[in-house]
C-alpha cells in the first residue's frame, strides 16, 4: 500500500468530494453573512440555512423549529446543562458509556450527580434505571460501539419521573443508524456534523419544546428587539444561535446527509477484522463482533507503541482512552486501540491492515 489507510472514521468521519465541492462553491460564489442583509446574495444564504435546518429536521424525524446549529456536540452539552439551570436539588443520571462532552457539564453543575448501572454486556441496565430529574443516555459508546435501547431507556425512566429531562448524545449512534425523535422521545438530542462526513465546527441539537427554555449565550442574530431596556428575543430555534453561524460548514451538512444515507460504512469490514484479530493470543478484544468498532489491547504492548508502530505503516488508527475514562476503567484498561470505518475503506486495506497488525504482535 503506497497510500494512507484510514482507520479512525469513529473520531471524525473522511469528506466526500461532493460535501467538498458543495462548501468550495460556498465560498467562492455565494458567501455572505446570514440575517444580516435584503440583497439577493443574503436572501440566497438565509435560504441555504433554512433548508440545511429542514434537511437535518427530516434525517431526525423533527420540526425544523427545533433543529438548533451550535458549534458541535460539546457546546450543545454545556448549552443545555445551562439552560437547565441545575442545582443543587437537583439529580442528574449519566453512565460510565458517557464521553467526557456529555457528562462533564452536568458532572461539574451543582446538580447531584448518579451514574446508572450497566449489565454484563455494558449497556445501560433497563431494569434498573433510577429516579433523576436529568438524565443523559449516550445512545453509542465510541469504545464499545453498541447501540442502546434509547426509547426503552426513556420510558422506564418517565415511569420513574414523568417530568425527567433526557439528554441523548448521539454523535456516534448517528452515522450508523437511523435517529427518530419522535420514537426516542428524549428532549434533547445532539451530534456533531463531522461524525457523518460534513465539517467540523457544526452540531446539531434537537430541542424538543424550544419555548420551554431560555438561551446560555447572548449577541447579535437572536435579539427581535429592546424596548425600555427589555430585550425581546428572536422566536425559534435562533434564539439559541447567538452570533455569526458557521455558514460554510452548514453549507455542506445537507449533502454529507445525502452521502451518508446512499453509503453508510460496511460493518462487515470490522466482523473481518473481529475473525481475523481474535486468532491471535496476545490481542484481547473488548467489542462484540456486530459491534460498529473494534477496540482491543495487546498484551505486552502499550497502546502508544502499537500507534506509533502502525503509523508507520501509514495506518491511520485510534489509541488512548477515547476522551471515555470511566468505561476504561470499568474494563480495568487505561487506553485502548480502535480500529473504525466509514464509507472511504475497502476490504482490500482491511486486509493489509490485518497483515499488518499480525507482523507487529507476532
Amino acid at each position: 500500500m503506497n497510500k494512507i489507510i484510514y482507520l479512525d472514521s469513529a473520531a471524525t468521519y473522511q469528506k466526500s468530494k461532493k460535501v467538498i465541492e458543495s462548501q468550495v462553491d460556498f465560498l467562492r460564489g455565494g458567501y455572505a453573512n446570514a440575517g444580516r442583509g435584503i440583497c439577493a446574495r443574503s436572501v440566497a444564504v438565509d435560504n441555504m440555512v433554512g433548508y440545511a435546518r429542514q434537511r437535518v429536521a427530516d434525517f431526525m424525524g423533527a420540526h425544523p423549529g427545533q433543529i438548533v446549529f451550535t458549534s458541535g456536540t460539546t457546546a450543545a452539552m454545556n448549552m443545555i446543562a445551562g439552560m437547565l439551570g441545575l442545582g443543587g436539588d437537583k439529580i442528574v443520571a449519566v453512565s460510565d458509556l458517557d464521553h467526557h462532552s456529555a457528562r462533564l457539564p452536568f458532572a461539574k453543575s451543582l446538580a447531584k450527580t448518579i451514574v446508572m448501572p450497566l449489565n454484563e454486556k455494558l449497556d445501560i441496565d433497563i431494569n434498573q434505571i433510577p429516579y433523576a430529574d436529568v438524565m443523559v443516555v449516550t445512545a453509542m459508546s465510541n469504545v464499545l460501539g453498541v447501540a442502546q435501547n434509547v426509547p426503552e431507556i426513556v420510558r422506564m425512566a418517565r415511569n420513574k419521573n414523568p417530568n425527567v429531562v433526557v439528554v441523548v448524545d448521539a454523535a456516534q449512534y448517528v452515522v450508523h443508524e437511523k435517529i427518530d425523535v419522535q420514537k426516542w422521545d428524549a428532549d434533547f438530542v445532539v451530534w456533531s456534523a463531522h461524525k457523518i462526513g460534513a465539517d467540523t465546527g457544526l452540531g446539531l441539537m434537537y430541542v424538543k419544546k424550544p419555548d420551554a427554555y431560555n438561551p446560555v449565550i447572548f449577541g447579535g442574530g437572536m435579539v427581535n428587539k429592546i424596548t425600555n431596556g427589555e430585550v425581546f428575543l428572536t422566536p425559534g430555534p435562533e434564539k439559541f444561535e447567538a452570533g455569526t453561524l458557521p455558514l460554510t460548514q452548514i453549507a455542506g451538512v445537507g449533502v454529507a446527509i445525502d452521502e451518508l444515507e446512499k453509503n453508510r460504512p460496511d460493518l462487515n469490514l470490522i466482523k473481518y477484522m473481529y475473525d481475523q484479530l481474535s486468532m491471535l493470543p496476545r490481542i484481547k478484544i473488548l467489542t462484540r463482533r456486530d459491534a460498529t468498532v473494534l477496540t482491543f489491547v495487546i498484551d505486552g504492548m502499550h497502546v502508544l507503541d502499537f500507534g506509533a508502530r502502525i503509523g508507520a505503516r501509514d495506518i491511520c488508527v485510534r489509541v488512548g482512552n477515547m476522551c471515555a475514562t470511566w468505561i476504561h476503567n470499568l474494563m480495568g484498561v487505561p487506553g485502548t486501540i480502535r480500529l473504525s470505518v466509514g464509507a472511504c475503506n475497502t476490504m482490500d486495506e482491511i486486509k493489509y491492515t490485518v497483515q499488518v497488525i499480525k507482523d507487529i504482535v507476532k
